[in-house]
């Protein structure tokens, strides 16, 4: 006999507990399954080194576009940190360190490496401008999707618009800032988890930018105190508190037009038949479970984490390592290296000098040590490797070679090795580990281990028969998406799960 449920949720991530808190507390039945043991899927926190009492936000890490519209609305006490400084990159001897909190501290950095002041005020000119946009447009996230005209309106200005919608990133890029750093340093926050040069004719790298600088109407990256497992477990509490029913160890095989989900539990074939089902997987993966065909994308990165007996010294004497790893310290991402490292890929090689950048969450938020490691001043260090396509580890040695090469890119830039700073964990091993795309593709389930499922979409209709709808819709009536590869997903946001929830409460209205 089929058990029968309003909703049925496909995947135990943030964005499928989101959804199923708005709507069992809206009085639907609803049954969460996750294949894993635990519920959270990317947004969790590890002890992964053996012996070391240390959390890691082992996939994502930091928090920009969760609204506090779902925080306050779901009662989550989820804390959130500023970081104390945006971005230090270091070049040669010296540095840039960017403090939104010390605009003449920025100044004399600007100053000191660039020679001059005017990257600096059109540094202060551009992010005046990406902070308008961010204000009027990030409200809209929650909201039914506005036209692209409704968008323009919106933002007001023409050329902001042209800017970072119509027009390749390069052209503004290049015609704002001068300085090769500079460049490099905005471009990016185009290219987290996204495979494409600055002058992509596509926009991918546009969409991507848009969505790291409109979160919360800031922009802000912040860091989730206790990690990002203290997110999920706000949400799993919040949800069984609604009465949600959450179900690990589940792993659906088959999905029905018709709302019945078959999955195997316990080694027992189970099927439930819901009003809704909502998908908090990738297009792709959603598409196998309904027999259909569709193309797996594309991730791009390499993730480490470590831990660290201390921070390791810089080259650069102006600067304290507390404050350039507090923020996101850039390596080997000036504008033509990071092309570079584009054109290396794309050719199928590992770039020779890795661009990434990393940042220590302990500098932030101790409390993710334990306090033999907190008494020892241990830290964390999250690596993000950029230009790293799914297609470059084929080979099984490719992971190897990649970890090395990132791991000299980034000494490059250290006035000691990285290694000297690791601690060891019970075997005397060094805290290191490395997870590549197609390691996202079989420990979380993302299709060629891509963070946002798929390439990012505009966060407005693409046309008129998606003016005023929530941007989850499939081509079955009973099958919404509320994942990442949402409109309007990617990233920690709740916000594909919100507008899921909002779909199935406007249909049964």
């Amino acid at each position: 006999m089929t058990d029968r449920k309003d909703v049925v949720i496909v995947g135990g991530g943030h964005n499928g507990l989101v959804a199923a808190c708005y709507l069992a507390r809206a009085g639907l039945s609803v049954r969460v399954l996750e294949k894993a043991p635990a519920m959270g899927g990317a947004a969790v926190s590890f002890r992964p080194f053996a012996g070391v009492d240390v959390r890691l936000s082992r996939y994502s890490y930091l928090v920009s576009l969760l609204p506090k519209q779902i925080i306050d609305e779901l009662g989550l006490p989820i804390r959130l940190l500023r970081r104390e400084v945006s971005s230090y990159t270091p070049v040669a001897h010296d540095g840039l360190l960017v403090d939104t909190a010390d605009p003449a501290g920025t100044e004399a950095s600007f100053r000191r490496m660039t020679g001059g002041d005017q990257d600096f005020r059109r540094w202060q000119d551009f992010y005046r401008m990406t902070a308008s946009v961010a204000e009027r447009l990030f409200p809209t996230v929650t909201q039914p999707l506005p036209s692209r005209e409704q968008v323009r309106e919106l933002v007001g200005d023409p050329g902001t618009c042209r800017a970072l919608f119509d027009e390749p990133l390069n052209a503004v890029l290049e015609r704002t800032f001068t300085d090769d750093t500079v460049r490099g340093v905005v471009l990016t926050d185009a290219l987290i988890g996204t495979f494409a040069a600055a002058d992509d004719g596509a926009l991918r790298q546009n969409r991507c930018f848009l969505y790291h600088v409109i979160g919360n109407g800031t922009g802000d990256w912040d860091v989730p105190v206790g990690g990002m497992g203290a997110v999920t477990g706000a949400l799993v509490d919040a949800a069984v508190r609604a009465g949600a029913e959450l179900v690990n160890g589940a792993e659906v095989r088959s999905v029905d037009p018709d709302g019945v989900v078959g999955y195997v539990l316990d080694g027992q074939e189970v099927s439930v038949a819901a009003g809704h089902v909502l998908a908090n997987v990738a297009p792709s993966v959603l598409a196998g479970l309904l027999g259909e065909t569709q193309q797996e994308p594309e991730g791009a990165q390499l993730k480490v984490n470590m831990v660290l007996s201390r921070l390791p010294r810089l080259r650069d004497p102006h600067a304290d390592p507390r404050r350039a790893f507090s923020g996101t310290f850039h390596v080997h991402e000036g504008y033509r290296e990071l092309a570079t490292g584009y054109a290396e890929a794309a050719g199928g090689a590992v770039p020779s000098v890795p661009p990434c950048e990393i940042y220590c969450h302990s500098l932030t938020d101790p409390s993710i040590l334990g306090p033999a490691e907190q008494a020892a001043g241990a830290h964390t260090l999250t690596l993000f490797g950029l230009h790293m396509p799914a297609r470059l580890f084929d080979d099984p040695a490719a992971k190897e070679a990649a970890l090395r090469a990132t791991v000299a890119s980034l000494d490059s830039v250290l006035a000691e090795p990285i290694e000297d700073c690791l601690w060891r964990d019970e075997q005397g091993q060094p805290c290191i580990e490395a997870k590549t795309p197609l390691d996202l593709r079989q420990e979380l389930a993302m299709p060629g281990g891509h963070i946002f499922h798929g390439d990012l979409a505009w966060p407005w209709a693409e046309d008129d028969a998606e003016v005023g709808t929530w941007g989850v819709a499939t081509a079955h009536e009973r099958i919404l998406l509320c994942g990442a590869g949402a409109r309007r997903g990617g990233g920690v946001s709740g916000i594909p799960g919100h507008n899921a929830a909002m779909a199935v409460l406007e249909a049964l209205a």
